[in-house]
């Protein structure tokens, strides 16, 4: 049963940060739920007949994106359809829009993403023509400090569902390990979206979602 509680103060959360983040220069829309930040999805962000390249998202799973992505509609650069991994992140980058989510949002309009080769913050810093983040209101953090603090908590959980054997997955507590199995290697912080106006659009979705 849902929360009317919990749901009100997720509305709360998501209109403020949707302010500073637009205030930076994002595109922000705030859904209720994943079916509705679905529908925003492909019926006024991400036009057919474009290109799309993806980062490794649980919140996509959950809002079932790929089953859209792969229809002739859109030409998919699939990281999860087998073939030469590395090859498809390198044409992800020249995509027209790359769809990901994120690992923290602070409700100052920061992002904070922790990745493991870097091809996801390599897109979202740079290549493609759109950047389109979708997250649920459970990413939101008051400050920078937390928001870092945030994505390292949650890295065991990344490094488990990408079947990395380290030793956060036997205790669930990060060790800053210095073995080739390492998931996080890369932080990027995007500050400001003002550089390339309307490049970067974000999805709030007053759900928990992801990790």
């Amino acid at each position: 049963m849902e929360n009317k509680y919990r749901k009100w103060f997720g509305d709360l959360r998501c209109k403020l940060a949707e302010k500073s983040f637009t205030e930076k220069g994002w595109s922000v829309y705030c859904a209720e739920n994943k079916e509705e930040a679905r529908k925003l999805l492909f019926e006024t962000i991400i036009p057919k007949n474009v290109s799309v390249g993806l980062g490794g998202s649980e919140t996509l799973f959950a809002m079932d994106v790929l089953s859209t992505l792969r229809s002739a509609d859109y030409k998919l650069y699939d990281r999860y359809n087998g073939g030469d991994h590395f090859e498809i992140c390198r044409d992800s980058l020249m995509a027209d829009f790359f769809l990901t989510s994120a690992n923290a949002l602070t409700m100052n309009g920061e992002m904070v993403n922790l990745d493991c080769s870097g091809s996801r913050v390599a897109a979202m810093a740079y290549g493609p023509r759109k950047v389109v983040v979708v997250a649920g209101v459970n990413k939101l953090c008051d400050s920078l400090d937390e928001a870092i603090a945030r994505v390292q908590s949650i890295a065991p959980m990344n490094c488990k569902r990408n079947n990395h054997v380290t030793p956060c997955t036997e205790d669930g507590v990060c060790a800053d390990c210095n073995i080739h199995a390492r998931m996080c290697n890369h932080l990027l912080i995007t500050l400001n979206a003002q550089k390339f106006a309307g490049r970067f659009t974000l999805v709030l979705i007053n759900e928990d979602l992801g990790f």
